[in-house]
């Protein structure tokens, strides 16, 4: 492979992807994101120019995707709208970008017969009981949120598509990410900064809604794995086995900040929030050999709240519109 498009390189995902491919390989990178307000370009400063080509547009200009696939050996598509408050007040979005958007791609990389990989969601799968065993990777999908539909709808298409016309593409489903270089309004992000900006977090609803997280460097590994071993048509889901309550979570990022236990908010719970998501990735494990290094959710906290202490220019201009989104909804 000489050359990759990945989609959506300016969010927290991609960016931390496409620096990981530049670092560890000799893979020219084309970037294509539309810049919204999830996007940073200043995730992707310090790139080397002739390495990293970076194309402010949407995946849904078919002409202007079908241009760049046709330049590369393999796309990667993390471009998404992604945070499940906004798909609740504005569904619309979700349904442009991640469906139709999806297709565009994929009848690019149709045309010019190149390697497809999608980025998925753990949220495909529905909720969890508390006793529910994790998901494997033959669940059916039982989205139940306007994100998660059209996530699904999304990895519908790309299974469609290999069956349909051959398509080269596999997925990927994840649980959920943390690390250097996600939005303030992530769950984990927002938490950190607030301390750093001396107030008390805010915690939805009782907090014991449960999340499997992984760090996003075992995340974008896990895709790199795929992206070069992965059977054609299969899904695989990658998890590093760290479920926590979010209470839980505030309770680590308190104490890692050296703050009482109880310092944080209860605030209005999200509408529909889902209770608990955990993943089997059995099958990742034993066919591509991938494994999680941050097994320990502390010590991937606490690498991660000293990149948001180190950066706070990164994270600085977002922080009072997004505290000012939340608290418009009592959050």
């Amino acid at each position: 492979m000489e050359s990759l498009v990945v989609t959506g390189g300016a969010g927290f995902i991609g960016s931390n992807f496409v620096h990981w491919v530049i670092q560890h390989t000799d893979v020219r990178v084309i970037v294509l994101d539309a810049m919204t307000y999830a996007a940073n370009p200043r995730s992707l400063t310090g790139l080397p120019g002739d390495r990293c080509t970076v194309v402010p547009g949407s995946i849904t200009d078919a002409s202007l995707v079908d241009d760049l696939v046709g330049k590369a050996d393999a796309v990667v598509n993390f471009a998404a709208e992604s945070h499940n408050d906004n798909s609740l007040r504005n569904p619309e979005p979700f349904l442009t970008t991640n469906i139709m958007g999806t297709y565009t791609v994929l009848e690019a990389v149709r045309r010019h017969h190149v390697r497809f990989h999608q980025v998925s969601t753990d949220e495909v799968f529905g909720p969890l009981g508390m006793t529910d065993p994790p998901v494997t990777a033959d669940a059916p999908y039982r989205p139940s949120s306007p994100y998660s539909a059209s996530k699904a709808s999304a990895d519908h298409l790309v299974r469609a598509w290999v069956r349909s016309f051959g398509v080269a593409a596999t997925t990927s489903c994840c649980t959920n990410n943390y690390g250097p270089r996600q939005h303030v309004e992530k769950f984990i992000a927002r938490q950190i900064t607030t301390i750093l900006d001396g107030h008390r977090p805010k915690l939805y609803g009782d907090g014991r809604h449960i999340r499997d997280w992984i760090h996003v460097t075992d995340h974008i590994r896990a895709i790199w794995t795929i992206l070069h071993h992965g059977r054609v048509g299969q899904t695989y889901l990658v998890s590093a086995e760290n479920q926590a309550s979010n209470l839980e979570v505030v309770h680590l990022i308190l104490d890692l900040m050296g703050h009482p236990m109880d310092d944080y908010d209860l605030v209005a719970d999200r509408p529909g929030h889902d209770l608990r998501y955990a993943l089997d990735c059995t099958r990742t494990r034993e066919e591509l050999g991938w494994h999680p290094q941050y097994t320990d959710l502390r010590a991937g906290l606490a690498d991660t709240i000293d990149w948001y202490r180190a950066n706070e220019a990164w994270w600085r201009p977002d922080k009072a519109a997004t505290e000012a989104s939340y608290a418009r909804t009592g959050q």
